[in-house]
């Protein structure tokens, strides 16, 4: 007959195990809404959101362009890219229209950049897939923070509907974002 110190300790062992896998997957996992860069971006399209209402139609779509460069318009990077992503899928969780541009052949698309749009562009892009405005942005990068400014652009007058800044800490991850691709 085992002793009642060995039966407890083999009750007690998947516990253990459990505890230890469980504390290992916590620090693994970061939820979505406790990440502050994704946190960053949700906000910024529920500013831009709450800037909008009433002033868009629930009828059309709008498109989204990639987050450039300030200090070069025709380039980007993942952070960039990645900005825009979040930005859209945030607007269309609210309810928006947002069309996908990666999934169109006539857009203007620079290869490992992402859906870049030129001010003489927008109009074209605009009326072709039936959008009511455009979500355009830029970032800038200074040895601390990145800079990021959006708005929401009507692209039949070029006015602004909407506009948002924010900055995000130039920490690890970010930084990696901004290397060149």
């Amino acid at each position: 007959m085992r002793s009642p110190l060995i039966r407890a300790a083999f009750l007690a062992l998947p516990l253990l195990l459990g505890a230890c896998s469980t504390q290992q997957a916590d620090t693994d996992y970061t939820s979505v809404s406790a990440n502050a860069f994704v946190a960053a971006n949700y906000r910024a399209a529920d500013a831009l959101a709450l800037q909008l209402r009433g002033k868009l139609s629930d009828e059309k779509p709008l498109i989204m362009a990639t987050i450039v460069n300030i200090d070069a318009l025709e380039q980007t990077s993942m952070l960039g890219r990645l900005v825009s992503e979040q930005l859209s899928t945030r607007l269309a969780q609210g309810g928006m229209k947002m069309l996908e541009m990666k999934l169109r052949n006539s857009v203007y698309l620079k290869r490992g950049q992402g859906e870049l749009m030129l001010t003489r562009e927008i109009g074209d892009v605009a009326h072709t897939h039936n959008a009511q405005a455009v979500v355009v942005g830029s970032y800038a990068e200074t040895r601390e923070a990145v800079f990021v400014n959006i708005k929401v652009i009507q692209p039949t007058t070029n006015l602004v509907l909407a506009g948002h800044d924010y900055v995000l800490a130039k920490e690890a991850t970010v930084r990696s974002m901004l290397q060149s691709n």
